[in-house]
């Protein structure tokens, strides 16, 4: 039987892809945010899609501020693009 490949949903496009191909964001239980390489930092997690388009579109209609409930500061977008490149 094959193995189960874990699927996770972008905030910004709703696609449904496999874990590898996202990149995790998290806010921390202090209140703090990072970008989650290892995708097991403790504290409540987003997915982003790997792509400027899906982080420009998250920044546009601010759906990872709502999936994670913080406001996110344009610096933090900036870090994103960065781990993605």
């Amino acid at each position: 039987m094959p193995k189960k490949i874990p699927m996770r949903r972008c905030v910004a496009t709703g696609e449904q892809l496999p874990k590898k191909e996202l990149l995790r964001i998290v806010r921390t239980p202090e209140g703090n945010l990072q970008v989650d390489l290892s995708g097991k930092a403790n504290g409540h997690g987003a997915y982003l899609k790997k792509s400027t388009e899906a982080v420009e579109t998250a920044k546009k209609n601010k759906a990872l501020a709502r999936a994670l409930g913080v406001d996110i500061p344009e610096e933090f977008y900036a870090e994103i693009l960065s781990k993605i490149q």
